[in-house]
Formats: structure tokens, C-alpha cells, sequence
């Protein structure tokens, strides 16, 4: 007998090829709606979700792609520095870009890139337990959320500027300035609520030692 079980994306691992959540009746939500876990919720539930996993997670990280790591159309560069001011935001965060989507190869290097071709090994490395996606295309991050899904026990949250990703755990669609400020005040708001951060004690934005390396003007090597 068929299961009326709604399915739920929930941190993995879930298996070497978990289903695609599209599959299994998981549908996309309207702008000012979020999905949290396969569910369809407000946009405002959505935010407190995402704000209270970036605080309470090991070693939170914003992955950002190509639509906000270049300047290709107007507005794009304001999105930018929205993204940055909700990094300021979370304590101990990491920032590692995902600038191009062709597979790296012989060897990544996990603290300087994540690649979506091998989602999992800058996850495993780092032992993030919850990211952000944002300004990556939706095709390349589909598949990289079911890596991840599949393979690690990392919460994923996107932030998609199109609508939004069945295969996150928390996804906002039509995300643009003022959705990412949203989340930014979310995160605000649950600190003044008195909600300790896991890494209450770090000091803003932790660099890698890639990124120490590059901002000291030296040639990083990865080991």
C-alpha cells in the first residue's frame, strides 16, 4: 500500500542517490511564500527558520555564485553587499564562492571553492553544518543539493533569484535586496531575543587559511 507520508528534505546523509524532491511531490512556492523541509510556509516563517539555523549550527557558511560574485547587470553589486551585511551578522561565518561551475580537477581546493560537481568534499572538510546558497543558477544547484543531502548531514538554505529549490532544506524564492535584509534582520532580532550563537564567541567573518593567505598577499598552496 502507497504511503500518504508527505516527504520531508531533512539533513542527510540520505544515501548514495536520494530521490529528487520534484519526484516525490514537493512543489515550489509563490513569492511571499518559503519551503522549509518540503513544507510550504509564510515568507516570514521561512526567515526565522533560516535565521535560527545560520545561529545555532556548526560553522555556518555562505556559499555565493556567479549572480552575485560578478557585476554582469545592475543591482547586482547592491545584492552583494546585502549578502556581506548578513555575514556581519553571524558569528564565526565563512564565506567560500563558487565562481565557476566546470568541474575542477585533479584536486579541489575545499577551503578556497566549493565546485558543484563535488558539493560534499568543501562540506566535509570544513564540517559545515548549515549553508546558504545564493546567486547561483538553479540548474547547478539542484544538483548540488542533493549531493550534499545525499552524502553529509549539512542544512541547506537558498536564497534563489528565480523559484526557489525544491531540494533545500529551507529556500526563499524571487530573492532579491530586500529579502536578503529580511533575513539579515531575522538573524538580528533572534540575537536581541536573547538566542546565544554556537559561535557566539568568534569575531565576525572567519577567514580560511586560504583567504588569511591571499589577504596577506602570499601564494596559497593547498597541502
Amino acid at each position: 500500500m502507497k504511503s500518504c507520508t508527505p516527504y520531508c528534505i531533512t539533513t542527510g546523509p540520505a544515501g548514495l542517490l536520494p530521490p529528487a524532491a520534484a519526484c516525490c511531490g514537493i512543489v515550489l512556492p509563490e513569492k511571499g511564500q518559503g519551503l522549509v523541509e518540503g513544507r510550504l510556509v509564510s515568507e516570514e516563517a521561512a526567515l526565522e527558520v533560516m535565521a535560527q539555523e545560520l545561529l545555532s549550527r556548526k560553522n555556518p557558511t555562505i556559499f555565493p555564485g556567479p549572480l552575485v560574485l560578478w557585476a554582469w547587470k545592475e543591482g547586482v553589486s547592491e545584492k552583494a553587499a546585502s549578502v556581506l551585511e548578513l555575514a556581519e551578522e553571524i558569528p564565526g561565518v565563512r564565506i567560500i564562492p563558487m565562481p565557476d561551475y566546470r568541474p575542477i580537477y585533479p584536486k579541489i581546493d575545499p577551503e578556497a571553492v566549493i565546485n558543484p560537481c563535488h558539493p560534499n568534499l568543501t562540506i566535509w572538510y570544513n564540517k559545515i553544518e548549515v549553508c546558504v546558497f545564493v546567486g547561483v543558477h538553479c540548474h547547478f544547484a539542484n544538483i548540488t543539493l542533493r549531493m550534499i543531502r545525499a552524502g553529509t548531514n549539512c542544512y541547506t538554505i537558498t536564497l534563489c533569484h528565480s523559484a526557489g529549490h525544491e531540494d533545500s532544506m529551507a529556500s526563499l524564492p524571487f530573492c532579491d535586496v530586500e529579502q536578503v535584509r529580511a533575513l539579515t534582520e531575522a538573524v538580528r532580532r533572534l540575537k536581541r531575543q536573547g538566542l546565544r550563537p554556537r559561535h557566539g564567541d568568534a569575531c565576525g567573518i572567519q577567514l580560511t587559511h586560504a583567504q588569511q593567505a591571499v589577504e596577506a598577499g602570499l601564494v596559497w598552496r593547498p597541502a
